[in-house]
């Protein structure tokens, strides 16, 4: 069901030849970016019309109008299972309690008597969050969202999801129902391209967003790509991935579980075991059968994306060399079942998100862990960080010298303007202190 990778023995490579020997999904952007580029303009030439004219033609309903009427998201939530609601407020709750703590606070650095440099974060004014609505329901993408953004400060919040022909066209009631709960009264019925065009051009129904966040197919990938530059991005999503770096003390009944939770996300997601135990390898693979069979998703998700060229079982020397492997491959989640797990985990530097020890498993961080799950893919968590309030904020430098703080440092501002054959900068400079740059003190 699962393949397997041996990396004992010979040394490990570095760099790219180690990231290369190593599973990963084939997620193509840059052909998808072609075929989104023409609906993305057609958006932008024909607004709502063409959101209507996609929703029929890609989610089989024809809307009367793209925004959810606010009737629809108060009956969702009082239609909304208790259990569900109270798991929603939970996750909420906990997610708030984290993020709230992200809020970075201005700061005025004194750089000389008379002269500071002083940063303030200013939120972005308007962002358009995107839920996915394919092949599950991700309410828990809504609170993810939105929370960061909120306890960013935007002002402006509005948030989409597919039309669903199950609902006459709307999200699905339980998205409707969380946006209820946070708040959020600005909805749209949109998806994949339509719904980042629609944020990034802005339609009769719909202003334009200065940034756009949420995971979503290669399709809603492609779109971000096509509008970066216009407006902001938190990132282009791909495939989820799990990789879990496990010992001979990992219970081979999690480990199983917690591969297969991926897995039934998409035929495409990735599930990565590296470990150094030989045995413990043989003990997931043979778990795997029974647990695959016992649930759902079988066929169309969970077996295509285990026995997909993006998951494997790979087995290295040591933890030093399974650090080595993780590392390289900057999983979006990343799971450490080792002795001293949390030793092991402070190690470890490129990962989107890290779950340390057996009971912080990948589906606490996806609900009520209280981080976020909207995380880098495909290696870029080498690079990149997943979705927080930082994601919302700007940093502004504002810079205030008095007359004597610069003309201390005038005559290094002149010359290092004349070194790189500016004067004009050097004269705007020497403009202030009748053309003649004062002496240094």
């Amino acid at each position: 069901m699962i393949s397997r990778i041996d990396l004992r023995g010979d040394a490990l490579p570095e760099g790219p030849a180690l990231r290369d020997l190593l599973p990963r999904a084939e997620f193509d952007v840059q052909a998808a970016l072609e075929k989104v580029r023409p609906i993305c303009e057609d958006v932008h030439h024909r607004g709502d019309a063409a959101l209507i004219e996609y929703a029929e033609r890609f989610d089989g309903v024809r809307l009367d109008q793209v925004r959810v009427p606010a009737a629809a998201l108060t009956r969702a939530l009082d239609e909304l299972d208790p259990a569900v609601r109270a798991a929603l407020e939970e996750s909420i709750r906990r997610a708030r309690t984290v993020h709230r703590e992200q809020r970075r606070a201005t700061h005025t650095t004194q750089v000389v008597p008379g002269g500071s440099v002083t940063e303030k974060w200013v939120p972005v004014d308007r962002v358009g969050l995107y839920a996915p609505g394919g092949r599950s329901v991700y309410p828990s993408s809504v609170v993810m969202n939105v929370v960061p953004a909120q306890e960013a400060g935007v002002e402006s919040i509005a948030l989409a999801s597919p039309a669903q022909s199950e609902f006459n066209g709307l999200p699905h009631p339980t998205i409707l129902a969380a946006c209820a709960l946070l708040g959020v009264d600005e909805v749209y019925a949109a998806g994949g391209a339509t719904a980042v065009a629609m944020f990034a051009y802005g339609t009769e129904s719909c202003p334009p967003a200065t940034m756009v966040t949420g995971p979503g197919n290669i399709w809603v990938a492609a779109a971000k790509r096509y509008f970066t530059g216009k407006i902001g991005i938190d990132a282009e999503a791909g495939p989820t991935e799990i990789a879990v770096l496990a010992d001979d003390t990992a219970d081979p009944v999690h480990v199983a579980s917690d591969l297969i939770s991926q897995a039934e996300h998409d035929p495409l997601a990735a599930a990565v075991l590296v470990t150094d135990s030989a045995e413990l390898a043989d003990a997931v693979e043979k778990e795997l059968e029974p647990q695959v069979a016992a649930t759902k998703h079988v066929d169309d998700r969970i077996v295509p994306a285990l026995s997909g060229k993006q998951s494997a079982i790979v087995l290295v020397d040591g933890i030093d060399e399974g650090l080595r492997v993780v590392d390289a491959y900057g999983a979006e989640h990343l799971e450490i079942q080792t002795a001293d797990a949390a030793a092991v985990a402070d190690r470890v530097r490129n990962a989107g998100a890290i779950f340390i020890g057996p009971w912080a498993p990948v589906s606490l961080g996806d609900y009520a862990a209280g981080s976020n799950h909207v995380l880098p893919t495909g290696g870029c968590a080498c690079h990149s960080s997943g979705l927080s309030v930082q994601s919302f904020l700007r940093g502004i430098h504002i810079v205030d010298y008095t007359q004597d703080a610069l003309a201390e440092v005038a005559h290094h501002v002149v010359t290092l303007a004349e070194a790189e054959d500016l004067p004009a900068h050097g004269a705007a400079i020497k403009a202030r202190f009748g053309w003649k740059v004062p002496e240094s003190k």
